[in-house]
């Protein structure tokens, strides 16, 4: 009874979610529904997969906090994990994440949401309750940025849930907790770190949601997410959390800057054995940010009934557009790309390599031939021989 095999019987079963507690059968989420199964897990057993998960070294913090949040690769499965402390003991709640790089075609969304990211400043939120796949959405769109342009990339998730390999652009991740200290610490440092795009795992605290707004004002496309269930819930939410007497300003910067707005939830198709998304997708009109700078939130709902025409979505319109669609992507159906992903091996922290001391050269050698330009157009970073003392010296 170990780890491995809880994972790997939840990932066999289709399970989105799997659930471990002291003294109870383990219970598993398959298409949206609970499920209990086999025998009570003595509470040692937990505690001993709680502690190898998270280390010697980061137990005394679960043991203030009661809670610990990671991500690993356990089996070939990528999880999000949070350790709890209950009245029982000690439990687990796993989410076992996608195993395909997520994009706008494997979680197929519309293509109309791949407009959002072509912008190159403001900001785009995805929301949703809990478990609709906001999370997906993101790294779809982040993926959508790194397959098409070089841009710097910062993400601060907490923890992080896809690991990013850079193509065309130039990908930073930091963890809150093992990277940075806070949401709030993460975006400070970002405005210093020349980004293009930066993507907030989840704003919760007004503070983070206040830099988040001033980071999409001052030049830079934000990708972040927000609970709810609408689109229009998702801005009065942010707007709301603000004290009163400054909600008019909040109201005004948010409409300035908007880009766009993706309520989802995730509905299982029977025919097709897979849970799809069903979106209401908010374009910024001119109607829609006047609403939004008078707080008029209800009024968003007949904007979207009327907005056809500027690519906006409704559920019901949306809904119609999936009951019509017949390409699908089914994973463990549909063939990889020759350029797909590699497996991940997790986010853990790897250690940071001492410097290259310089290499003298050797006599009569000839200089070593510059490689070629690339012509597929990806970013390429080859390290320098000599590392950086060398480079230092030749500045000198």
């Amino acid at each position: 009874m170990d780890l491995e095999t809880f994972i790997s019987a939840a990932a066999a079963a289709g399970a989105s979610d799997l659930h471990l507690e002291s003294r109870m059968p383990l219970a598993t989420r398959v298409r949206g529904t609970l499920r209990v199964s086999g025998e009570p897990i003595p509470p040692q057993i937990l505690t001993e997969m709680a502690r190898s998960l998270i280390g010697e070294e980061q137990w005394h913090v679960f043991l203030e906090r009661r809670s610990f949040d990671l991500s690993k690769t356990i089996h070939g499965v990528r999880c999000r994990i949070n350790i709890l402390q209950t009245s029982r003991g000690v439990g687990l709640a796993i989410r076992l994440l996608s195993s395909f790089q997520a994009t706008i075609e494997k979680l197929n969304l519309h293509p109309d949401v791949k407009k959002f990211v072509r912008h190159t400043s403001g900001l785009i939120l995805v929301s949703g309750p809990t478990g609709s796949g906001k999370s997906s959405t993101l790294a779809a769109l982040i993926q959508e940025i790194n397959l098409a342009e070089a841009r710097h990339i910062i993400t601060v998730e907490s923890p992080i849930e896809y690991s990013f390999r850079p193509r065309r652009s130039y990908i930073r991740q930091r963890e809150v907790g093992r990277d940075t200290p806070s949401f709030e610490q993460a975006l400070l440092d970002a405005l210093r770190e020349d980004p293009d795009v930066l993507m907030v795992g989840e704003m919760r605290e007004p503070e983070t949601m206040r830099l988040t707004l001033n980071a999409a004002e001052t030049g830079h496309l934000v990708l972040a997410t927000v609970h709810s269930s609408t689109c229009a819930e998702a801005l009065q939410r942010v707007v709301g959390s603000f004290p009163a007497e400054i909600q008019g300003s909040i109201s005004a910067q948010l409409a300035d800057c908007l880009v766009g707005v993706i309520s989802q939830r995730l509905r299982f198709r029977p025919e097709l054995n897979i849970r799809v998304p069903e979106c209401e997708i908010l374009a910024p009109t001119h109607a829609v940010k006047a609403f939004i700078r008078m707080r008029d939130f209800f009024k968003i709902a007949s904007a979207l009934e009327t907005g056809a025409d500027h690519d906006m979505w409704t559920f019901q319109r949306y809904v119609k557009w999936l009951d019509s669609r017949t390409n699908w992507f089914i994973p463990g159906q549909n063939p990889e790309p020759p350029d797909s992903e590699a497996a991940d091996t997790g986010a853990d922290a790897m250690p940071l390599p001492a410097l290259a001391s310089p290499k003298p050269a050797k006599a009569g050698g000839s200089p070593k031939p510059s490689a070629p330009p690339n012509p597929g157009g990806r970013l390429e970073i080859e390290p320098l021989e000599g590392g950086l003392e060398h480079i230092l010296k030749n500045l000198k």
